[in-house]
């Protein structure tokens, strides 16, 4: 194995292993709540540019061609620092079809 990707991971989460957090799985959509600052760190910089719109941690983590537990772990360092917020998507409700809506198609299909 390539001794320089783990010694840049090691570099890249400050030698973490864990995010701390299970505020992230790969589904949570990450939006950034400012600009980078000056002096963070680069990883830290492109997710805060990537999350200007929703973005999901697993994208994230393909863009950065990082593994999903590293990303994890930088995002918590930008939650902690309140850079960015956690939102989770609300599974579609399953709900009956509205009748008069389903009439409409069939008369619709009827009409072909």
């Amino acid at each position: 194995m390539d001794k320089e990707i783990p010694d840049r991971l090691y570099t890249i989460t400050g030698g973490r292993a864990h995010a701390g957090t299970d505020a992230f799985d790969t589904v949570t959509l990450i939006v950034a709540e400012g600009d980078p600052r000056p002096g963070m760190q680069s990883e830290h910089v492109r997710i805060l540019r990537m999350a200007r719109r929703p973005v999901a941690v697993v994208e994230i983590s393909a863009r950065l061609a990082l593994p999903v537990s590293v990303v994890k772990i930088l995002l918590c360092d930008l939650l902690d620092s309140g850079r960015i917020t956690a939102r989770h998507p609300v599974a579609a409700r399953a709900s009956a079809p509205d009748i008069a809506t389903l009439e409409q198609v069939l008369i619709g299909l009827r009409n072909l």
